[in-house]
């Protein structure tokens, strides 16, 4: 389970960047899919969580929990990423053992990421540095 993600060392040129330092997130369910909305703090923000959140990385950090794929949807007017996470709840509400069997843990546990951004970025955007663990 990758739920929290912490690069050991920021890449050279690079600051670490907590993702709920940046964003807030909602979540819930539908069958066995968990729905994991993520919303930039402020709207410059957006395009940093698009280039940043890919499928790829939101898999790698669900990976060992979710047992399908992942589907990401853009809402740009709501400065938003909203993000399917199928196989995530074991059936689902009714059949499920989990429990969190509605999915209400997702959003939190997306928001436990971390990201590199280049340091010209970070400073560009005013974005904050991620407090020590």
């Amino acid at each position: 389970m990758t739920w929290y993600s912490k690069p050991k060392q920021p890449r050279p040129g690079t600051r670490t960047v907590r993702l709920v330092d940046i964003a807030h997130a909602r979540s819930g369910d539908k069958g066995d899919t968990a729905n994991v909305g993520v919303i930039a703090l402020r709207p410059e923000w957006f395009p940093l969580l698009r280039d940043q959140l890919t499928l790829d990385r939101v898999r790698e950090h669900f990976d060992g929990v979710i047992t399908g794929d992942v589907e990401r949807y853009e809402l740009p007017n709501l400065n938003a990423l909203n993000f399917l996470l199928h196989g995530a709840l074991g059936g689902g509400g009714t059949l499920s053992l989990k429990t969190d069997a509605q999915g209400k843990v997702f959003s939190t546990a997306m928001l436990r990421m971390v990201i590199d951004v280049p340091e010209d970025t970070a400073q560009r955007l005013n974005l904050p540095v991620a407090a020590e663990a």
